[in-house]
């Protein structure tokens, strides 16, 4: 697979020829790079390289790894795993951006979490673009009223919305809707533009679509470690 900076500019790369086929501009796009199950030395070499926004979607593994490498100044971390209200805490007090806000407990939660001196927390809303009930993200039909409860909420800062394409479907007419459904969020909040969707099997689906966050993992990283 190469080295790491390799694959790291080989993405890039990608990601650029896909933003200039879709006549948008690559800088206007923020790469995620998924850390999940990697060492927090891993993100340590990310930094050396130039990386400030990495992701995680374990609570557990999220905040050790945040305490582990906080000494890298200017390091945004995303969480982007389904979150339990009994995390929030936890999950606040790491995250630069929540990207997995699907249901008004969470926000709720997520608000309460807040100390006297913390910073505004982003939050994306999670949509699911499935007739799963099961799946994370809230149903689009509940959208607009999420929007609202969690943009009146003082201590969150409603940025967009995020989703994962299905797999029964080709990614690009979901990411088409989870552009429309953005429509819907920045009615509530009008700056509120900010679109967190497509990985490295989809991307430039998600890019065509209006995409501004993407969430690549191993075709950056490497392949998972065997966990024990």
């Amino acid at each position: 697979m190469g080295g790491l900076a390799e694959r790291l500019a080989a993405i890039d790369e990608r990601i650029a020829d896909a933003a200039r086929a879709a006549h948008r501009d690559p800088s206007e796009l923020t790469r995620i790079v998924v850390t999940k199950f990697h060492p927090a030395t891993l993100v340590e070499e990310l930094y050396g390289l130039g990386v400030r926004d990495v992701g995680e979607n374990r609570q557990q593994e999220f905040s050790r790894k945040a305490v582990e490498v906080g000494h890298l100044e200017g390091l945004r971390w995303h969480f982007i795993g389904q979150a339990q209200t009994n995390k929030a805490r936890a999950i606040r007090a790491a995250a630069s951006v929540v990207h997995s806000l699907d249901r008004t407990r969470l926000a709720d939660a997520l608000d309460a979490a807040a100390g006297p001196d913390d910073a505004v927390l982003d939050v994306l809303l999670q949509v699911n673009l499935t007739d799963d009930p099961g799946r994370g993200g809230v149903a689009p039909g509940d959208l607009e009223a999420l929007a609202s409860h969690a943009a009146a909420l003082p201590s969150l800062r409603v940025r967009g919305v995020m989703a994962v394409a299905p797999l029964d479907e080709p990614p690009a007419p979901a990411f088409e809707r989870l552009s429309a459904l953005s429509d819907v969020v920045r009615s509530v909040v009008p700056d509120a533009g900010w679109i967190s969707a497509g990985m490295t099997a989809d991307f430039a689906e998600a890019i065509a679509a209006g995409a501004t966050h993407l969430r690549i993992g191993s075709a950056i990283t490497g392949p998972r470690p065997e966990r024990g």
